[in-house]
């Protein structure tokens, strides 16, 4: 009986050493890079031969055994992140100015990278608004202050030039019988 317990524990053991080894030579990814395997994401702060650690930007770790991140779909950021933003305007407001304003913010943040080079238009059009898409690259560390930062300024630069972001309308009609 305790000859099947310690098989059992020399199984995991033993798993995540095979696991750490396949990552260590295939290098599917490096400390520094930001991935995402397995609900988890973060950046890479340490690889061992039995696991991997994440740190999160809260600052909390993840460590991860390596026999749960070999044969999974794995996501590898790699250095820079990608900021998805969606901000709406009016459809009467001035379309053109809304995206000079977006592309002038961007240019004016330093966290943002100039290249590779950010990526803004009109995305759809929506009930009551036209969305813009803003899509621009920052470095791993940058990405929440920089979505802040650019989101905020997006807002000043619409309420200086008075481009309209506009609040979610619903027309109700009654009918009477």
């Amino acid at each position: 009986m305790a000859g099947a317990g310690i098989a059992l524990a020399m199984q995991g053991v033993l798993g995540n050493m095979v696991a750490g080894l396949t990552i260590i030579f295939t290098r599917p990814y490096r400390v520094g890079d930001y991935i995402s395997i397995q609900k988890e994401e973060g950046e890479v702060l340490d690889m061992s031969l039995f696991s991997t650690v994440l740190g999160h930007p809260d600052l909390s770790r993840v460590v991860i055994p390596n026999r749960k991140i070999v044969g999974e779909i794995l996501h590898n950021y790699g250095k820079l992140r990608q900021l998805d933003i969606e901000v709406g305007v009016a459809y009467d407001s001035d379309v053109s100015a809304a995206l000079r304003a977006v592309e002038e913010t961007l240019r004016a943040n330093p966290r943002v990278l100039q290249d590779p080079g950010p990526v803004i238009g009109v995305a759809r059009f929506a009930a009551s608004q036209v969305a813009i898409a803003v899509r621009t690259w920052v470095n791993v560390p940058d990405c929440v202050p920089a979505g802040a930062e650019v989101s905020k300024a997006i807002l000043e630069a619409f309420r200086a030039r008075d481009i309209v972001i506009p609040l979610p309308q619903r027309e109700v009609r009654l009918l009477a019988a």
